[in-house]
């Protein structure tokens, strides 16, 4: 029972030191793992098929005997690279878009909020499809069109606090001392929308890593010889009749648990963010 109050009683701060030391941990491992597991390893093995999980195959094994735990831990490693690399590049495109409409102001201002209403009026998975197929598939392809789509909801949270900073009096001097416009970008706004890019980094980590699997899942996303999750939640749904159900369980279960694990990390960033909430 101490150690229960204990934990309810940690604040905002402490939560998400202790959330991201975890998902850190689990992140390096998965990575490491992933990196070092080899096509050897992954190889066919037609005596050990449909092996239920337990001590020897703690995922079990699938239909040509590859071990599920391996196999789990390869795909999850591809679909955090494809996250990271989604996230960071979407906050980079928010960044300058979200900082260039209100300082260019007029046409590019406009020009910014039409192509976010654009991409906002379209479903994410059909743009997803649509660039992944133009780009060729693969990594590549599910890179850019993860890209495209997830940075229009962080444009809009730093254009809003652009225009706020251009209120400000700090601002107004800086331009009545013949201060650039990129001056002013760079010294007094980039550096007071660092919080929300960091915050919009681990939002659309989640976002991404589901998308990728949805999109390989019906077959648009990263090629079929991948171990990504999206390629095995596919093959496995022709045994789950048959009651092989580790081979869609534990794949689902470990990217949906990475996908909430980053997702409360977010929520506790943006509530150190809220000086109401932050000492909660």
């Amino acid at each position: 029972m101490k150690r229960e109050k204990h934990f309810t009683a940690l604040g905002i701060r402490e939560k998400t030191i202790l959330s991201t030391a975890v998902f850190l941990a689990v992140f390096i491992l998965v990575m490491t793992f992933g990196i070092f597991i080899t096509e050897y390893q992954l190889m066919v093995d037609l005596e050990q098929t449909f092996i239920q999980p337990g001590s020897g195959y703690l995922f079990g094994t699938d239909w040509v005997g590859r071990d599920m735990l391996l196999r789990t831990l390869k795909g999850l490693s591809i679909s955090m690279r494809i996250g990271l690399l989604s996230s960071l590049i979407s906050a980079a495109a928010a960044a300058l878009l979200g900082i260039m409409g209100p300082v260019f102001g007029g046409i590019v201002d406009k020009a910014v909020s039409w192509l976010i209403d654009f991409v906002l009026a379209v479903p994410h998975t059909i743009i997803i499809i649509l660039i992944s197929l133009a780009c060729g598939g693969g990594f590549k392809g599910i890179v850019v069109g993860i890209t495209c789509t997830h940075w229009t909801s962080l444009t809009r949270v730093i254009r809003a606090e652009v225009l706020q900073i251009l209120n400000a009096e700090y601002t107004q001097l800086s331009r009545q001392f013949g201060k650039s416009r990129w001056y002013i970008a760079r010294e007094h706004m980039f550096p007071h929308i660092i919080p929300q890019l960091v915050v919009g980094v681990v939002l659309v980590f989640p976002h991404a890593i589901l998308h990728e699997a949805s999109i390989t899942f019906l077959g648009f996303g990263l090629p079929a010889h991948e171990p990504a999750i999206g390629v095995i939640l596919s093959e496995s749904m022709k045994y789950l009749t048959s009651g092989k159900w580790w081979l869609a369980f534990f794949p689902g279960l470990c990217l949906v648990l990475i996908s909430l694990m980053v997702d409360r990390i977010g929520k506790n960033l943006e509530k150190l963010l809220d000086s109401s909430s932050a000492h909660n």
